[in-house]
């Protein structure tokens, strides 16, 4: 399998996990000119979460929510801004930013991984 594969395979992975929490996913991997978030989707408490997918087969290069850098935590805020706007979200909605990691088949959920990075 290319990286592309697995990196889909993972996302598909985390948003079946996140489904059988109640959660409502609304997007798989959503692109737009700033960049890219792998998921999009209502928390059963009516948050809207923005969630990266990270995998990594082992640690040898550090773990998977080490690899949220804050270069792409500016580009995951980014992204939701755009989202926000583009599907005229009420300004009063919360948001959170997640990250579901990877490491090896030992998933992780990180709820509210970082704030907004303006």
């Amino acid at each position: 399998m290319n990286k592309r594969s697995v990196g889909t395979a993972y996302e598909q992975r985390a948003a079946d996990y996140l489904k059988e929490l109640g959660y409502r996913i609304l997007e798989h991997s959503f692109r737009c000119r700033t960049g890219e978030v792998d998921l999009v989707c209502w928390s059963p408490e009516g948050i809207l979460v923005f969630a990266e997918v990270k995998y990594r087969r082992n640690a040898s290069k550090g773990t998977p929510a080490e690899a949220v850098t804050p270069a792409k935590q500016r580009t995951i805020s980014r992204v939701a801004a755009f989202y926000l706007v583009r599907y005229r979200v009420d300004p009063r909605t919360q948001v959170r930013f997640d990250v579901i990691a990877f490491l090896g088949e030992e998933m992780t959920h990180y709820q509210n991984a970082f704030a907004y990075c303006p």
